[in-house]
């Protein structure tokens, strides 16, 4: 038909008869579809009905990703790309249903238009079809995320569609799940998915179900239902229908032949990577959770965050707070990480009796001397506590700025420390 509307472009007149041409076209093509497949079990490749193409998986293939995976099978190819980032990046999500949410875990699809073979730009942001498609593959991917606590890092995967001839949506979340054991993310288990299609007769009474559909049977078939799961349960699912009479026997068939076509999808993946990598890329960030006192959350963050910014500033790393005391150090380095958590130790410090410290004389009265022990903290040293010799003046033995040894005597209630220069007391 395509060749048709060319010879005939500068004939405006026949217009009419040309659509009407090529809707009979396009009706003769679905008859022959729908009667190969119900009378001979013929689907247009040449496949059996419950037989998937040929599947392709590769990890690892982009070096300087958090991880990568990708995913083919036929036509369809998705490029899974994983980024890793500190708690701080949740996404904020707020509905006219619910309040504001967080979402750690994100996965966002795009379809480029070489894709189908297509020339054109990138859209300035996705369509309705790309979010519906990343939104599924999220919503497959979810149950099989570690939880916060066993791996506090904020996830994204974006997985690029470079071919597609069907279910493109199913191979994101093959690919996701490459890309997820790529990266190191202790993902509970592996997902996959699949598209079924159906074939029903003119008086919808003769069906056939379809593993793997790809674009024929897409548009001239009856259902597309979209499975995804691990192997031991579905974790996401999309039906669409054209017709009506969509029985129960006829979903229970579908996911019966969906789970056999995803055990198989499973089993080229582990084949591929059996389980997530020990070790985080080196490209990656690393995260550290410790717990502090909620009471201390405000001494850490400091008069208008000054504290907080003062030990990133000299770290480099980011830090996020939560109410419950969770403190999350991401750093790029190792050096980074180890001196924001020493840093934040300091600051977030309780005193202990008979702790022991080199501290730095910051103040002399005529009743003692406070020392620093750590930044922002000091405490007293009594006259008394100063020698086990009677002391007249303490300018006598301290000087502004020296250094002296010392020991936590006491901590009253209201947190304040008293010291002694003299061991064993």
């Amino acid at each position: 038909m395509l060749y048709v509307k060319e010879q005939y472009k500068d004939h405006p007149e026949l217009g009419n008869k040309i659509a009407e041409a090529d809707k009979i076209f396009e009706e003769e093509i679905d008859r022959i579809v729908h009667r190969n497949i119900l009378e001979s079990e013929k689907r247009p490749d040449g496949r059996k009905l419950d037989q998937l193409r040929d599947l392709n998986v590769e990890v690892g293939i982009l070096p300087h990703s958090h991880g990568t995976g990708l995913f083919n099978r036929g036509t369809t190819q998705a490029l899974s790309i994983l980024t890793l980032a500190a708690p701080g990046f949740e996404q904020w999500v707020e509905t006219m249903e619910i309040n504001l949410t967080k979402k750690r875990f994100m996965h966002h699809y795009v379809f480029p238009p070489f894709g189908v073979g297509e020339i054109g730009k990138m859209s300035g942001g996705s369509g309705r079809r790309e979010i519906g498609h990343g939104a599924l593959a999220e919503r497959s991917l979810e149950p099989i995320i570690p939880s916060k606590d066993k791996f506090p890092y904020t996830i994204r995967v974006v997985s690029e569609i470079l071919s597609s001839n069907g279910s493109s949506s199913m191979a994101s979340v093959c690919g996701s799940s490459l890309a997820l054991m790529d990266g190191g993310v202790p993902i509970k288990s592996p997902a996959a998915g699949i598209a079924m299609g159906l074939m029903f007769d003119e008086k919808n009474e003769k069906y056939k179900i379809l593993t793997d559909i790809q674009g024929p049977e897409d548009h001239h078939g009856d259902m597309d239902l979209k499975v995804a799961g691990t192997k031991d349960g579905i974790t996401g699912m999309q039906m669409d229908v054209k017709v009506e009479g969509i029985t129960t026997e006829i979903i229970e068939k579908s996911l019966q032949q969906a789970k056999k076509a995803r055990l198989e999808i499973l089993e080229v993946i582990e084949k591929e990577i059996s389980a997530h990598r020990p070790e985080l890329s080196k490209h990656a960030p690393r995260v550290e959770t410790i717990k502090i006192n909620p009471a201390k959350i405000g001494t850490l963050i400091g008069p208008g965050g000054k504290m907080i910014n003062e030990i990133i500033e000299q770290t480099g790393a980011e830090i996020d707070i939560e109410d419950d005391g969770s403190v999350f150090v991401t750093s790029l380095t190792a050096e980074g990480m180890k001196k924001a958590l020493a840093l934040i130790q300091e600051v977030i410090y309780e005193p202990k009796i008979g702790d022991e410290f080199d501290g730095t004389v910051v103040s002399i009265r005529d009743f003692g001397a406070f020392v620093e022990i750590m930044p922002g903290k000091d405490g007293m040293v009594h006259i008394s506590e100063i020698s086990d010799h009677r002391i007249n003046k303490i300018t006598d033995v301290l000087t502004m700025g020296q250094k002296v040894h010392v020991w936590v005597k006491g901590v009253d209630d209201t947190g304040k420390i008293s010291l002694t220069m003299r061991p064993h007391r």
